[in-house]
């Protein structure tokens, strides 16, 4: 494996294989698999279960990582291309970068969308800027518009917890946040819902419309794996059945990049907080989920967070297994 950057870019058996393998280094440890690798990590945005996962990932597996973000570089790192580095920077991404990558087997990147322009970050232009500076094998620890650590996360922990694929009903609800949020989650979340195969619902107020090109990517997911996606702004419609809500919030589509209009917008959507009464014509064992960190009594209500549908910690703890398999693949003796 030589990235691991779109779960678009893998077969559903891939995919298979990937959990699969996750599992057993769950239940079977392989303490010497990458012993003697190095993963070097570059955080371009903050991160608290991304950094953690990938360390304790590697050191179950018997290898090492570094980490290195612009706050920790004594020189300053200057990201903004075609800049006269006359400022208190003294060294640009674009140095950095392949040098911090030449240090280890394979490269973990995370850089937050710049949220300015939809177009530009719907291309990916920053990562892909990035990637593009190096030779080693890179893993996409969150880009503008994609996840896929998390999602491979998620897609485990229903699978662990037996949740149907094909008929499963997942709703990937919007909820209230006082900021305007990246797209990343969202978007992978729908990808990965409607690739296992399952009925989705996207349920979001008014101007939080996802792309459509986000939308046509899974409609194809789905298409291809006998999945449904559909988009309501009903909240009873879209719960009833429902065997999974994933909270999570996101900037509005309608007004990218202009602030002001976007907090004018949800603003009035105070009541977008996932509480227990969202759960009326749910299934019984309906489960919650968010991908953390999560605004308690803003996001989602304390009795919901902390109850028994809430499975987020099991989310958690697997980050660090599907990326102790995705290490596995691409250092492993076998890759």
């Amino acid at each position: 494996m030589k990235a691991f950057n779109d779960l678009a870019d893998f077969s559903s058996d891939e995919i298979a294989a990937l959990l699969e393998l996750a599992l057993r280094l769950e239940q079977h440890p392989e303490p010497e698999a990458l012993r003697g690798k190095v993963l070097s990590l570059l955080f371009l945005s903050p991160s608290l279960r991304t950094l953690a996962s990938f360390q304790a990932a590697m050191t179950r597996l018997g290898g090492g990582s570094f980490v290195i973000s612009p706050e920790m570089s004594i020189h300053g790192i200057e990201t903004r291309p075609g800049i006269v580095m006359d400022g208190a920077a003294a060294e640009h991404i674009r140095e950095a970068v392949p040098v911090i990558a030449s240090y280890g087997d394979a490269i973990g990147i995370r850089a937050f969308a710049q949220r300015q322009n939809l177009e530009f970050d719907m291309a990916e232009t920053e990562f892909t800027a990035l990637t593009d500076l190096i030779h080693t094998p890179y893993i996409n620890m969150e880009s503008a518009m994609n996840h896929p650590c998390q999602s491979l996360a998620d897609w485990k922990t229903m699978d662990d917890l037996g949740m149907p694929a094909t008929g499963g009903k997942f709703v990937l609800s919007w909820a209230y946040h006082p900021r305007a949020l990246p797209l990343a989650v969202p978007a992978s979340t729908l990808h990965m819902a409607a690739k296992r195969g399952m009925d989705v619902t996207v349920l979001r107020p008014e101007g939080f419309e996802l792309p459509d090109a986000i939308m046509q990517k899974a409609r194809a997911a789905a298409d291809e794996s006998g999945g449904s996606i559909v988009e309501s702004e009903d909240r009873v419609e879209a719960m009833e059945g429902a065997h999974v809500i994933y909270a999570k919030s996101w900037s509005s589509t309608k007004h990218y990049g202009d602030k002001l209009s976007d907090q004018k917008l949800r603003e009035e959507l105070l009541d977008w907080c996932v509480d227990e009464p969202w759960f009326d014509n749910a299934r019984d064992d309906c489960r919650f989920m968010h991908c953390l960190p999560v605004r308690r009594g803003v996001v989602v209500s304390e009795r919901v967070l902390d109850g028994p549908r809430s499975i987020v910690i099991a989310e958690a703890r697997n980050r660090m297994f599907a990326q102790m398999a995705v290490l596995h693949q691409m250092l492993g003796t076998q890759s």
